[in-house]
């Protein structure tokens, strides 16, 4: 076998639709555009969601609500999570979490909640801790440290 003996297999390939070569091709004289108007014009483009001067969907609903450009979204994380993943005396922080695939690339302050049981001794450090969380980790004689 040489390369120009391939060819691609039978059915495989079109060819391309040249418009505007005549009548006899079937698409000469108005080359599938129709007769008159303004998608028949050359050049012409319709913007995304035109209603043709209709008041867009976009300018008929209603404006609610408001959103804080300062609003922080922490990523939550129980301790039932932490004592699946840690080992005793472990220091839990960010990058630890993320060894461990339990934080996402973009995600960056976390909060821990106190959900499920804790038994291991280990040191977390977060952005934000619930009341019950820090009881439960400083009862075991972890540390729950607070950072920004």
């Amino acid at each position: 076998m040489k390369l120009h003996d391939l060819s691609p297999a039978p059915g495989s390939t079109k060819r391309r639709k040249r418009v505007g070569r005549g009548d006899s091709s079937g698409w000469g004289k108005t080359a599938g555009r129709g007769e008159k108007g303004q998608k028949s014009r050359s050049g012409s483009t319709i913007r995304p969601f035109f209603e043709g001067g209709q008041i867009p969907l976009f300018r008929r609903l209603p404006k609610r609500g408001f959103k804080n450009p300062d609003h922080v979204v922490y990523t939550l994380i129980n301790l039932n999570i932490l004592d699946a993943n840690f080992q005793d005396g472990d220091v839990v922080d960010t990058e630890a979490l993320r060894a461990k695939k339990l934080l996402g690339k973009t995600e960056r302050k976390i909060k821990i909640l106190a959900n499920g049981e804790l038994t291991k001794k280990i040191t977390v450090r977060a952005a934000k801790f619930s009341a019950a969380a820090a009881a439960k980790i400083e009862a075991l004689g972890g540390k729950a440290e607070v950072i920004e």
